[in-house]
């Protein structure tokens, strides 16, 4: 592609700020997020249609020529949800290409509710409609080779010698960043240049350069906290304008609410219900000091731990809720028994493991058929004393117990099911 003549890229410019300024005008929301932006020409070399790297928005202008009025307006709002909603800051763990495509598939069902038109080529599921990218993340294919419209540019470039595919981009992980001195310096740069008027056009940077640094661990954690005081002013004033829809409120409030991951949960839970215990009573002897000591006392916790074996939860993913189960037991004293269970529980199961006992699964599970709940749940009444606590992996998809048990139950769960008691837990967070 050549580079736009001057009186062309005028237009575009033109042809931007009106679809920024309707999206100010119709969804105040989405706008004053926008409005955050700086709007940068890029070389087509490397930014095809669109892109952000969290500090600006880029805009190959052949692509925005050929966009109608409405696909513009949604092109700018997607790029700024992804930046409102810190997808620059969340992915951890996961796989790059993988977690771009979980959060195209969540942001872009929110911008289809909010009346808006999407180009050609965007991703879009009806079943991942309300999810969350780390809801999407773990149902899609490890080998989907779908792409994303616009660029994630955020995150370090895929590792050929890991087939295209890294394992450990994230800007807030360390081991991402083995050139981080060079990289913040760079990004230094970029900040610098970054600093024109709100949301304004660059035309130094009109049809060319190279693409942006990727964003350094200290950066992304200091955007992530812009972002998220203006995801808040920007719900905060389509609120008072009466123009914030039940969907983006529920989205903002779900944003802000604190955050902890499954397995800080989980680690919580097993600590609150240790039985340890401080004892005044007067030891039996009466010599010695005539003072009473406080001693402390150990109650070993008993816990049922039942994991939906119907293929719901993957092999790997049981594995890592062991693992972190295994590793509270280092902690604190509890004994642990083990139900493999479907539409029953499976042969040679139940497993009773002792606090010093790692707890581990047998090479093989008989399982694969239709989940029901209720098996697990008629096992423990049958037994003399009830758990401690019951923690149930699953994807809630089945059939649960029409009374809720007195014990304590808390609800690993992947995907979006709900449970009718018991405390719920994302496993995909």
């Amino acid at each position: 592609m050549t580079e736009p003549a001057a009186a062309d890229l005028k237009a575009i410019e033109d042809k931007l700020t009106a679809a920024r300024t309707r999206l100010i005008l119709d969804q105040p929301f989405l706008g004053a997020l926008v409005l955050r932006l700086p709007l940068r020409a890029a070389d087509p070399a490397w930014c095809p249609t669109t892109g952000t790297d969290a500090r600006s928005l880029y805009y190959n202008p052949d692509y925005i020529r050929e966009l109608r009025a409405e696909e513009t307006r949604f092109v700018l709002a997607h790029e700024a949800l992804h930046c409102a909603l810190s997808h620059f800051a969340r992915r951890q763990h996961r796989v790059r290409h993988r977690w771009d495509l979980a959060c195209d598939y969540a942001i872009n069902p929110i911008l289809l509710d909010e009346g808006l038109t999407p180009p050609p080529g965007v991703l879009l599921l009806k079943a991942y409609a309300g999810l969350t990218a780390e809801e999407i993340y773990p149902l899609l294919d490890d080998n989907d080779q779908s792409e994303t419209l616009d660029q994630h540019l955020y995150d370090k470039e895929d590792n050929p010698a890991e087939g295209g595919r890294t394992q450990h981009e994230n800007p807030l992980d360390p081991r991402s960043n083995p050139d981080q001195g060079q990289e913040q310096e760079q990004g230094k740069s970029q900040s610098s240049a970054d600093r024109s008027p709100q949301g304004g056009f660059t035309p130094d940077a009109a049809g060319g350069g190279k693409p942006p640094p990727p964003l350094d661990p200290q950066e992304a954690e200091v955007l992530a906290v812009q972002w998220q005081q203006r995801l808040a002013g920007a719900a905060q004033q389509a609120k008072q304008a009466g123009r914030l829809s039940g969907v983006l409120q529920r989205l903002v409030e779900e944003m802000l609410q604190p955050r902890l991951p499954w397995r800080q949960l989980l680690t919580r839970y097993f600590t609150m219900l240790a039985r340890d215990d401080y004892s005044y009573t007067r030891p039996s002897s009466r010599r010695g000091d005539p003072a009473i000591f406080p001693s402390l006392r150990s109650q070993q916790l008993h816990a049922v731990v039942a994991l939906d074996v119907s293929g719901s939860v993957s092999d790997r993913e049981l594995q890592e809720c062991l693992s972190e189960i295994n590793a509270i037991k280092g902690q604190i004293r509890a004994g642990i028994t083990l139900i493999a269970c479907d539409a029953a529980i499976v042969d040679g199961f139940p497993r009773l493991f002792e606090s010093w006992e790692e707890v581990t699964l047998p090479s093989s599970i008989a399982g694969g058929g239709h989940t029901d709940f209720r098996p697990v749940f008629d096992w423990i009444a049958r037994q003399d004393q009830a758990p401690d606590l019951l923690l149930f992996f699953t994807d809630a998809l089945g059939e649960f117990p029409a009374q809720e048990p007195s014990y304590p139950v808390l609800w690993l769960v992947k995907g979006r099911g709900q449970t009718p008691f018991g405390v719920r837990v994302s496993l995909n967070s």
